[in-house]
Protein backbone atom coordinates (compact mmCIF):
# COMPACT_ATOMS: atom_id res chain seq x y z
CA UNK A 1 0.00 0.00 0.00
CA UNK A 2 2.85 2.34 0.88
CA UNK A 3 4.43 1.60 -2.51
CA UNK A 4 1.24 2.50 -4.40
CA UNK A 5 0.78 5.66 -2.37
CA UNK A 6 4.33 6.72 -3.19
CA UNK A 7 3.81 5.85 -6.85
CA UNK A 8 0.57 7.88 -7.01
CA UNK A 9 2.27 10.88 -5.43
CA UNK A 10 5.08 10.62 -7.97
CA UNK A 11 2.63 10.37 -10.89
CA UNK A 12 0.62 13.36 -9.62
CA UNK A 13 3.86 15.31 -9.24
CA UNK A 14 4.84 14.54 -12.82
CA UNK A 15 1.40 15.50 -14.13
CA UNK A 16 1.42 18.72 -12.11
CA UNK A 17 4.86 19.62 -13.45
CA UNK A 18 3.71 18.88 -17.00
CA UNK A 19 0.71 21.14 -16.51
CA UNK A 20 2.99 23.88 -15.16
CA UNK A 21 5.28 23.50 -18.15
CA UNK A 22 2.26 23.78 -20.46
CA UNK A 23 1.22 27.00 -18.73
CA UNK A 24 4.49 28.69 -19.66
CA UNK A 25 4.77 27.34 -23.18
CA UNK A 26 6.33 29.98 -25.45
CA UNK A 27 5.26 30.38 -29.05
CA UNK A 28 7.17 32.19 -31.78
CA UNK A 29 5.88 33.57 -35.03
CA UNK A 30 7.23 35.65 -37.90
CA UNK A 31 5.32 38.64 -39.25
CA UNK A 32 6.16 41.44 -41.68
CA UNK A 33 6.12 45.15 -40.85
CA UNK A 34 6.00 47.52 -43.84
CA UNK A 35 8.59 50.30 -43.56
CA UNK A 36 7.94 53.25 -45.86
CA UNK A 37 11.23 54.89 -44.98
CA UNK A 38 13.30 51.78 -45.66
CA UNK A 39 11.20 50.81 -48.68
CA UNK A 40 11.07 47.19 -47.51
CA UNK A 41 9.06 44.97 -45.22
CA UNK A 42 10.88 44.32 -41.95
CA UNK A 43 11.06 40.77 -40.65
CA UNK A 44 9.67 40.71 -37.10
CA UNK A 45 10.09 37.83 -34.66
CA UNK A 46 7.35 37.64 -32.04
CA UNK A 47 7.45 35.55 -28.85
CA UNK A 48 4.21 35.04 -26.90
CA UNK A 49 2.50 32.99 -24.17
CA UNK A 50 1.20 29.92 -25.96
CA UNK A 51 -0.93 26.86 -25.61
CA UNK A 52 0.44 23.42 -26.41
CA UNK A 53 1.18 22.84 -30.06
CA UNK A 54 3.37 24.13 -32.84
CA UNK A 55 6.77 22.92 -34.02
CA UNK A 56 9.80 23.18 -31.77
CA UNK A 57 12.53 25.42 -33.20
CA UNK A 58 15.89 26.61 -31.91
CA UNK A 59 16.39 30.36 -32.26
CA UNK A 60 19.73 32.14 -32.26
CA UNK A 61 21.72 28.92 -32.55
CA UNK A 62 24.96 29.13 -34.55
CA UNK A 63 28.61 28.08 -34.40
CA UNK A 64 29.25 30.49 -31.52
CA UNK A 65 26.09 30.69 -29.45
CA UNK A 66 23.60 28.32 -27.84
CA UNK A 67 20.06 28.71 -29.17
CA UNK A 68 16.81 28.97 -27.22
CA UNK A 69 13.81 26.79 -28.03
CA UNK A 70 10.26 27.94 -28.69
CA UNK A 71 7.21 26.51 -30.45
CA UNK A 72 6.73 27.90 -33.93
CA UNK A 73 3.13 28.97 -34.67
CA UNK A 74 1.75 27.48 -31.45
CA UNK A 75 -1.77 28.71 -30.59
CA UNK A 76 -1.65 31.85 -28.47
CA UNK A 77 -2.99 31.56 -24.93
CA UNK A 78 -6.28 33.26 -24.08
CA UNK A 79 -6.06 36.75 -22.61
CA UNK A 80 -4.52 40.14 -23.36
CA UNK A 81 -0.83 40.76 -22.82
CA UNK A 82 1.47 43.76 -22.56
CA UNK A 83 3.64 44.35 -25.62
CA UNK A 84 7.41 44.83 -25.45
CA UNK A 85 9.24 46.09 -28.52
CA UNK A 86 12.75 44.62 -28.48
CA UNK A 87 15.66 46.22 -30.35
CA UNK A 88 18.83 44.24 -31.10
CA UNK A 89 22.36 45.56 -31.51
CA UNK A 90 24.69 45.40 -34.50
CA UNK A 91 27.41 42.93 -35.37
CA UNK A 92 27.91 39.20 -35.31
CA UNK A 93 25.23 38.63 -32.66
CA UNK A 94 23.11 41.56 -33.74
CA UNK A 95 19.81 40.01 -34.73
CA UNK A 96 16.33 39.66 -33.32
CA UNK A 97 16.63 35.92 -32.75
CA UNK A 98 19.99 36.33 -31.00
CA UNK A 99 17.98 37.86 -28.15
CA UNK A 100 15.86 34.75 -27.66
CA UNK A 101 17.58 34.22 -24.31
CA UNK A 102 15.71 37.26 -22.92
CA UNK A 103 12.61 37.25 -25.14
CA UNK A 104 11.61 33.71 -24.17
CA UNK A 105 11.58 34.31 -20.38
CA UNK A 106 9.63 37.54 -20.91
CA UNK A 107 7.00 35.58 -22.84
CA UNK A 108 6.94 33.08 -19.97
CA UNK A 109 6.23 36.03 -17.66
CA UNK A 110 3.17 36.97 -19.72
CA UNK A 111 4.45 39.46 -22.30
CA UNK A 112 4.27 39.53 -26.08
CA UNK A 113 7.75 40.46 -27.34
CA UNK A 114 8.19 41.78 -30.89
CA UNK A 115 11.67 42.30 -32.33
CA UNK A 116 12.18 43.72 -35.85
CA UNK A 117 15.34 43.05 -37.81
CA UNK A 118 17.09 46.38 -38.37
CA UNK A 119 18.30 46.33 -42.01
CA UNK A 120 22.04 46.36 -42.54
CA UNK A 121 22.71 45.89 -38.83
CA UNK A 122 22.76 42.13 -38.71
CA UNK A 123 25.48 39.51 -38.61
CA UNK A 124 28.13 39.04 -41.25
CA UNK A 125 26.10 40.99 -43.83
CA UNK A 126 25.96 44.17 -41.81
CA UNK A 127 26.68 47.49 -43.47
CA UNK A 128 28.64 50.30 -41.80
CA UNK A 129 26.61 52.87 -43.73
CA UNK A 130 23.26 51.41 -42.65
CA UNK A 131 24.44 50.83 -39.09
CA UNK A 132 25.45 54.47 -38.71
CA UNK A 133 22.05 55.69 -39.89
CA UNK A 134 21.13 55.25 -36.26
CA UNK A 135 18.16 57.62 -36.36
CA UNK A 136 16.25 55.19 -38.65
CA UNK A 137 16.16 52.41 -36.08
CA UNK A 138 13.32 53.81 -33.90
CA UNK A 139 11.13 53.93 -37.01
CA UNK A 140 11.68 50.18 -37.34
CA UNK A 141 10.24 49.70 -33.86
CA UNK A 142 7.31 51.99 -34.65
CA UNK A 143 6.65 50.00 -37.85
CA UNK A 144 6.34 46.91 -35.64
CA UNK A 145 3.04 48.30 -34.34
CA UNK A 146 1.57 46.54 -37.37
CA UNK A 147 1.23 43.66 -34.91
CA UNK A 148 -1.83 45.44 -33.51
CA UNK A 149 -3.74 44.69 -36.74
CA UNK A 150 -2.33 41.21 -37.27
CA UNK A 151 -5.21 38.73 -37.12
CA UNK A 152 -3.26 36.35 -34.90
CA UNK A 153 -2.35 38.93 -32.25
CA UNK A 154 -4.84 41.79 -32.46
CA UNK A 155 -7.25 40.49 -29.81
CA UNK A 156 -4.46 39.54 -27.42
CA UNK A 157 -2.61 42.84 -26.90
CA UNK A 158 -3.14 45.27 -24.05
CA UNK A 159 -2.64 48.50 -25.97
CA UNK A 160 -2.35 50.53 -22.76
CA UNK A 161 0.75 48.57 -21.73
CA UNK A 162 3.55 48.95 -24.25
CA UNK A 163 7.25 49.22 -23.51
CA UNK A 164 10.58 49.11 -25.30
CA UNK A 165 13.74 47.22 -24.39
CA UNK A 166 17.04 47.62 -26.21
CA UNK A 167 20.55 46.20 -25.86
CA UNK A 168 23.74 47.88 -27.09
CA UNK A 169 22.80 49.83 -30.24
CA UNK A 170 19.26 48.75 -29.44
CA UNK A 171 19.63 50.56 -26.11
CA UNK A 172 20.39 53.73 -28.04
CA UNK A 173 17.21 53.03 -30.02
CA UNK A 174 15.16 52.55 -26.84
CA UNK A 175 16.32 55.91 -25.47
CA UNK A 176 15.52 57.58 -28.80
CA UNK A 177 11.98 56.24 -28.91
CA UNK A 178 11.54 57.53 -25.34
CA UNK A 179 12.49 61.05 -26.51
CA UNK A 180 16.29 61.38 -26.64
CA UNK A 181 17.57 63.11 -29.80
CA UNK A 182 20.80 62.59 -31.70
CA UNK A 183 23.17 65.54 -32.01
CA UNK A 184 24.13 65.59 -35.74
CA UNK A 185 27.44 67.33 -35.05
CA UNK A 186 28.47 64.69 -32.53
CA UNK A 187 27.48 61.92 -34.93
CA UNK A 188 29.32 63.50 -37.89
CA UNK A 189 32.54 63.79 -35.91
CA UNK A 190 32.18 60.56 -33.98
CA UNK A 191 34.86 58.67 -35.89
CA UNK A 192 37.30 61.51 -36.51
CA UNK A 193 39.54 59.68 -34.03
CA UNK A 194 39.50 56.33 -32.23
CA UNK A 195 39.12 57.91 -28.81
CA UNK A 196 35.38 57.37 -28.53
CA UNK A 197 34.78 53.96 -30.07
CA UNK A 198 37.83 52.31 -31.68
CA UNK A 199 36.11 49.05 -32.63
CA UNK A 200 33.12 50.68 -34.33
CA UNK A 201 35.07 53.51 -35.92
CA UNK A 202 37.81 51.27 -37.25
CA UNK A 203 35.14 49.27 -39.07
CA UNK A 204 33.42 52.44 -40.32
CA UNK A 205 36.63 53.81 -41.84
CA UNK A 206 37.64 50.43 -43.25
CA UNK A 207 34.25 50.33 -44.98
CA UNK A 208 34.90 53.72 -46.60
CA UNK A 209 32.07 55.50 -44.80
CA UNK A 210 32.57 59.23 -44.20
CA UNK A 211 30.15 60.33 -41.49
CA UNK A 212 30.64 63.98 -42.47
CA UNK A 213 29.36 63.16 -45.97
CA UNK A 214 26.20 61.43 -44.75
CA UNK A 215 22.88 63.22 -45.06
CA UNK A 216 22.20 64.01 -41.41
CA UNK A 217 19.26 66.29 -42.05
CA UNK A 218 16.88 63.95 -40.21
CA UNK A 219 19.31 62.76 -37.55
CA UNK A 220 18.00 65.18 -34.90
CA UNK A 221 14.35 64.34 -35.41
CA UNK A 222 12.08 63.47 -32.50
CA UNK A 223 11.45 59.71 -32.60
CA UNK A 224 9.27 59.73 -29.50
CA UNK A 225 6.13 57.61 -29.65
CA UNK A 226 3.45 58.36 -27.06
CA UNK A 227 2.24 54.76 -27.03
CA UNK A 228 5.45 53.74 -25.27
CA UNK A 229 4.91 53.77 -21.48
CA UNK A 230 8.28 52.41 -20.35
CA UNK A 231 11.80 52.16 -21.75
CA UNK A 232 14.80 50.11 -20.72
CA UNK A 233 18.33 50.23 -22.13
CA UNK A 234 21.20 47.85 -21.42
CA UNK A 235 24.66 49.20 -22.28
CA UNK A 236 23.20 51.74 -24.75
CA UNK A 237 25.83 52.41 -27.42
CA UNK A 238 26.85 54.80 -28.69
CA UNK A 239 25.60 56.67 -25.65
CA UNK A 240 27.67 59.77 -26.42
CA UNK A 241 25.96 61.09 -29.56
CA UNK A 242 22.79 62.42 -27.94
CA UNK A 243 21.79 66.03 -27.53
CA UNK A 244 22.15 66.35 -23.75
CA UNK A 245 19.24 68.74 -23.29
CA UNK A 246 16.84 66.24 -24.90
CA UNK A 247 17.06 63.92 -21.89
CA UNK A 248 15.09 66.39 -19.80
CA UNK A 249 12.11 65.99 -22.13
CA UNK A 250 11.74 62.26 -21.44
CA UNK A 251 8.61 61.79 -19.35
CA UNK A 252 8.18 58.02 -19.11
CA UNK A 253 9.94 55.72 -16.62
CA UNK A 254 13.38 54.65 -17.87
CA UNK A 255 15.68 51.95 -16.50
CA UNK A 256 19.32 51.79 -17.58
CA UNK A 257 21.79 49.00 -16.85
CA UNK A 258 25.52 49.14 -17.50
CA UNK A 259 27.62 45.98 -17.66
CA UNK A 260 31.05 46.17 -16.03
CA UNK A 261 32.89 47.75 -13.13
CA UNK A 262 32.38 51.49 -12.61
CA UNK A 263 35.36 53.29 -14.07
CA UNK A 264 36.01 50.49 -16.56
CA UNK A 265 32.78 50.67 -18.56
CA UNK A 266 33.64 51.81 -22.12
CA UNK A 267 32.77 55.45 -22.71
CA UNK A 268 30.65 54.51 -25.71
CA UNK A 269 28.26 52.62 -23.41
CA UNK A 270 28.63 54.61 -20.18
CA UNK A 271 25.14 55.83 -19.30
CA UNK A 272 25.20 56.93 -15.65
CA UNK A 273 25.14 60.58 -16.75
CA UNK A 274 22.15 59.93 -19.00
CA UNK A 275 20.27 58.37 -16.10
CA UNK A 276 20.96 61.44 -13.94
CA UNK A 277 19.65 63.74 -16.68
CA UNK A 278 16.32 61.88 -17.00
CA UNK A 279 13.91 62.83 -14.23
CA UNK A 280 12.20 59.45 -13.98
CA UNK A 281 15.18 57.13 -14.49
CA UNK A 282 16.82 54.39 -12.45
CA UNK A 283 20.37 53.19 -12.95
CA UNK A 284 22.10 49.93 -12.05
CA UNK A 285 25.40 48.21 -12.76
CA UNK A 286 26.22 44.51 -13.06
CA UNK A 287 29.88 44.72 -12.10
CA UNK A 288 31.02 41.20 -12.96
CA UNK A 289 29.59 41.34 -16.47
CA UNK A 290 30.87 42.78 -19.75
CA UNK A 291 29.27 44.25 -22.87
CA UNK A 292 29.40 40.76 -24.37
CA UNK A 293 27.37 39.30 -21.51
CA UNK A 294 24.25 40.39 -23.39
CA UNK A 295 25.04 37.77 -26.04
CA UNK A 296 23.71 34.22 -25.73
CA UNK A 297 25.76 31.59 -23.93
CA UNK A 298 28.79 30.44 -25.90
CA UNK A 299 29.19 26.88 -27.11
CA UNK A 300 32.14 24.86 -25.73
CA UNK A 301 34.20 25.23 -28.92
CA UNK A 302 33.29 28.87 -29.61
CA UNK A 303 36.58 30.31 -28.34
CA UNK A 304 38.56 28.13 -30.74
CA UNK A 305 36.42 29.26 -33.69
CA UNK A 306 36.82 32.91 -32.65
CA UNK A 307 40.59 32.49 -32.57
CA UNK A 308 40.68 30.63 -35.91
CA UNK A 309 38.60 33.32 -37.61
CA UNK A 310 40.71 36.09 -36.04
CA UNK A 311 37.73 37.85 -34.50
CA UNK A 312 39.04 40.62 -32.27
CA UNK A 313 35.96 41.00 -30.07
CA UNK A 314 35.94 38.75 -26.96
CA UNK A 315 32.47 37.37 -27.69
CA UNK A 316 32.65 34.82 -24.88
CA UNK A 317 34.27 37.13 -22.34
CA UNK A 318 32.41 38.18 -19.21
CA UNK A 319 33.64 40.05 -16.19
CA UNK A 320 34.94 36.99 -14.39
CA UNK A 321 33.62 35.14 -11.37
CA UNK A 322 30.25 33.99 -12.72
CA UNK A 323 29.07 32.12 -15.76
CA UNK A 324 27.12 33.88 -18.50
CA UNK A 325 24.10 31.77 -17.56
CA UNK A 326 24.21 33.21 -14.03
CA UNK A 327 24.56 36.74 -15.36
CA UNK A 328 21.64 36.16 -17.70
CA UNK A 329 19.51 34.92 -14.81
CA UNK A 330 20.25 38.14 -12.92
CA UNK A 331 19.51 40.31 -15.96
CA UNK A 332 16.22 38.51 -16.59
CA UNK A 333 15.25 39.12 -12.96
CA UNK A 334 16.27 42.79 -13.14
CA UNK A 335 14.40 43.35 -16.41
CA UNK A 336 11.23 41.65 -15.16
CA UNK A 337 11.21 43.64 -11.91
CA UNK A 338 11.83 46.91 -13.76
CA UNK A 339 9.11 46.34 -16.34
CA UNK A 340 6.31 44.95 -14.18
CA UNK A 341 5.39 48.08 -12.12
CA UNK A 342 4.36 49.83 -15.36
CA UNK A 343 3.44 46.91 -17.63
CA UNK A 344 2.47 44.10 -15.27
CA UNK A 345 0.34 41.48 -17.06
CA UNK A 346 -3.23 41.09 -15.81
CA UNK A 347 -3.41 37.39 -16.69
Amino acid sequence: MKFWTTLCVAVISIITQSMADADVNVGVRQILAPSKERGVDLDVTVWYPAQAGGEEVLLGDNAFFVGTSAMRDAPISDGKYPLILLSHGAGLAGSAQALSWIATPLAEHGFVVAAPTHPGNTGRNRSAFETMRIWLRPAGLIATFTIETDAFFQNHLDQDKIGVLGLSLGGNTALAIAGARIDPLLLAGYCDTDLLNPSLCGWVRQSGVDLHAMNLESANRDNRDERIRFAMAIDPAPSDIFEVKSFASIRIPVDIINLGQPGKIPGAAQASGIAKAISNARYAVVEDASHYSMFAECKPNASNIIAAEKIDDPLCGDGGGRSRAEIHAQLIDMISKAIEPTLKPDN
